[in-house]
């Protein structure tokens, strides 16, 4: 009995205990359920204090209150509900954080990329222990960055670019050295890059472009050889790019681009194998271009324009078939563009612009390439143009203008259907102008002045429907001008000066919507100039100087709007200058000399004080700055009483020459006549002659007539 109720006293208390420990787990669970649900009322009290403070005028943050936090926009949690980041992109967002945001005790990752915030950074924001991402990129923070991000050990990305900071970059960062990711690219940063970054081993990202930073490149930041993209241009520098760039074994991407930048290109930047960008443009680098550099096969853009390399492009390019644009324009480099260039498999933009290059242009250029854009103008390039430039149908631009190629233009270049510029002028080339040039729709400017192109300017240019700049001039051209080439609807200028061209100035308009500069100078065109022509709204310079063009000058040229310059110099032009043209709403230089114009000149606009020299060449015209017409009548009549004056004196001293020869002439016959009677009748005749008296022999009938007086008369006898 006693064993009995020992037993049931022993299994009482067990289940007694069961009863009291299930009861403590109850009111335990009870408990932290109590504290997890205030915890997550206390942090989506805080995302709607931060809600209170923004100004959000797209309703981004309008469903938050209305469900669970972790179901708002921009909210992330973890499994236990807490609110772990922010991301408040893109939403237009402005405003105040306020210090609620400290209160996100789980908060790993704050985004408010691209949002109009303005002002300081608040301090609160760096402040948070637990950040793994800082994004506030694309706002309008300003003043100075505050300190503490340096203390976020556990920090992965930090990016505060496209702000408006003004201060040191903040050196304790140096301490994050979680860091992956350095992004303040785009601010006005100031001072030298902090030692401290030197510590950053992880980082593989740097971007400090478009600061004002200064200085020498520190050592340290080249002992980060976990970095794989420099991105430090658009800054101040001073120095040389230190040889220990050799170091970054992992770089992809290179950017110090117009950084002022010194010195020659390190040997070692062609030690490291993964490069695949290298932008040094716009820097002071000098020397050779080293021929290291065709080590770099995953090189695909190489640009190391604008600086003062010297010395030939190495052969060694060729080697890099991965790359696709080649860049090296504005230096000093001189000697042949090498062969190879012409093989790189992959090559889209080569850029020579502004060297002493010579020889030719690779033959095999563009053949097996997807060449698009080829600019090798000014240099001292000879040659032909190779005809395979656009075999690939990729070419848009051809820049190839201030160097002496030779030979015809490419036949192959109208079929090029993607050729949006070709630009030519200013070498040697000869023969015609390709036909079928005008049937690129997607050829936009034309410029082959200044060659030795001779025949007739196609009729089919006149076809295009996206030409918005020709230029021809100063070539061989001959023959009339296409009827309709100024009808093309996008034809900004077009100019031929300069040629043979005959016939007239085309008159078949069209609506040239467009047209505003029209250059016809130095040719032979004749006839009238349309009057048409004022129908051209935009028109604003017009030169037709030195043609052989009639008739007057239209009287519509007075009400062009935006007619700025016009040149008629040099023509036969007639009648006289319209009475309102100096009157034209935008008109600043006029030129009408050597014509034969006529009558008063119009004192309105720009017609009171020409350059009289404008109107040189004009006898007919007057006043103005011309001596006055009233002014000028008496010194004209006096100028006529001159001449007049003048043929009186010719034609009196003709009578009196005539006369006196005449008289002579008649003495010396009388004297004969009477000699041979007084040698006939002896003294008789002088008898009789001494008996009629003296003044008798001036009224006896000579015996001679006109006809032989007027042979007697010379022109030596005659006074001048």
């Amino acid at each position: 009995m006693a064993s009995a109720t020992a037993q049931l006293s022993s299994e009482a208390r067990f289940f007694f205990f069961l009863v009291f420990f299930s009861l403590s787990l109850v009111c335990c669970c009870c408990a932290g359920a109590s504290n997890g649900t205030a915890a997550t009322d206390d942090e989506a009290a805080m995302l709607l204090a931060i809600r209170a403070s923004l100004v959000d005028p797209l309703g981004e943050l309008r469903g938050w209150g209305s469900a669970p936090h972790c179901g708002w926009k921009g909210v992330r949690c973890d499994e236990r509900g807490a609110v772990t980041g922010l991301d408040l992109a893109g939403m237009k967002l402005s405003g105040a954080i306020p210090d609620d945001v400290l209160g996100l005790a789980a908060l790993t990752s704050v985004v408010l990329r691209g949002n109009a915030f303005t002002g300081g950074l608040p301090a609160a924001l760096v402040s948070i222990p637990t950040l793994r991402e800082f994004d506030v990129s694309d706002n309008g923070f300003a003043g100075r960055f505050p300190a503490g991000l340096g203390s976020c050990a556990s920090l992965a990305h930090f990016n505060a670019s496209g702000n408006n900071f003004v201060d040191l970059l903040p050196v304790d960062v140096g301490n994050a050295t979680e860091l992956e990711t350095l992004d303040v690219r785009g601010g006005f940063f100031f001072g030298t890059i902090p030692e401290s970054y030197g510590k950053l081993r992880k980082l593989k990202f740097l971007g400090l472009a478009g600061n004002n930073l200064s200085g020498a490149l520190p050592a340290e930041l080249f002992e980060l050889t976990a970095l794989e993209q420099i991105i430090i241009g658009y800054n101040e520098f001073t120095g040389p790019i230190p040889a220990a760039i050799g170091k970054l074994k992992n770089l992809r991407y290179l950017d110090m681009a117009i950084s002022g930048l010194e010195g020659p290109i390190p040997r070692e930047l062609g030690r490291l194998p993964a490069l695949e960008t290298v932008f040094l443009y716009g820097n002071n680098v000098g020397g050779e271009i080293p021929k290291e550099l065709g080590n770099l096969s995953s090189l695909v853009m190489l640009d190391l324009s604008e600086n003062a390399l010297t010395g030939a492009i190495p052969p060694e390019v060729a080697q890099l078939g991965n790359l696709q644009l080649l860049n090296l324009m504005c230096n000093r480099l001189k000697g042949d563009i090498p062969s190879g260039v012409g093989e790189l498999p992959r090559l889209e933009v080569l850029q020579l612009w502004n060297n002493s290059l010579t020889g030719p242009l690779p033959p095999s250029l563009g053949a097996a390439q997807p060449l698009q854009w080829l600019d090798a103008s000014t240099n001292a390039l000879s040659g032909p143009v190779p005809a395979g430039l656009c075999r690939s149908g990729n070419l848009t631009g051809l820049i190839l203008f201030n160097n002496a190629f030779t030979g015809p233009i490419p036949a192959s270049l109208t079929t090029c259907s993607s050729l949006v510029r070709l630009r030519a002028h200013n070498n040697r080339l000869n023969g015609a102008v390709p036909t079928a040039l005008g049937r690129l729709h997607r050829l936009d400017r034309l410029e082959l002045a200044g060659n030795r192109l001779s025949g007739e300017i196609p009729d089919d240019l006149a076809l295009s429907t996206s030409l918005s700049f020709i230029d021809l001039s100063r070539n061989r051209l001959r023959s009339a001008l296409p009827p309709r080439i100024l009808s093309i609807p996008t034809l900004q200028t077009f100019a031929a000066a300069g040629n043979k061209l005959t016939g007239g100035v085309p008159d078949e308009l069209g609506s040239c919507r467009a047209l505003s500069t029209l250059d016809l100078s130095g040719n032979q065109l004749s006839g009238a100039i349309p009057a048409g022509l004022a129908s051209c709204q935009r028109l604003a310079s017009l030169i037709l100087r030195s043609n052989r063009l009639t008739g007057e000058i239209p009287m519509a040229f007075a009400t062009m709007p935006a007619l700025s310059v016009l040149d008629l110099s040099n023509n036969l032009l007639c009648g006289e200058i319209p009475s309102n043209l100096g009157s034209s709403p935008a008109l600043e230089m006029l030129s009408v000399a050597h014509n034969n114009l006529t009558g008063p000149v119009p004192a309105t606009g720009l017609l009171r004080t020409i350059n009289p020299d404008d109107l040189a060449g004009n006898p007919g015209l007057c006043g103005g700055v011309l001596p006055s017409c009233t002014a000028s009548a008496p010194r004209a009549s006096s100028s006529i009483h001159r001449r007049s004056h003048t043929k009186h004196n010719i034609a009196a001293g003709w009578v009196i020459g005539i006369s006196l020869t005449l008289v002579a002439c008649g003495a010396a016959f009388l004297g004969k006549v009477l000699y041979q009677q007084w040698y006939a009748s002896g003294a008789v005749c002088c008898d009789a002659a001494k008996e009629a008296g003296t003044d008798s022999a001036a009224f006896q009938r000579l015996g001679f007539t006109g006809g032989k007086v007027i042979a007697c008369v010379k022109e030596g006898n005659i006074a001048s």
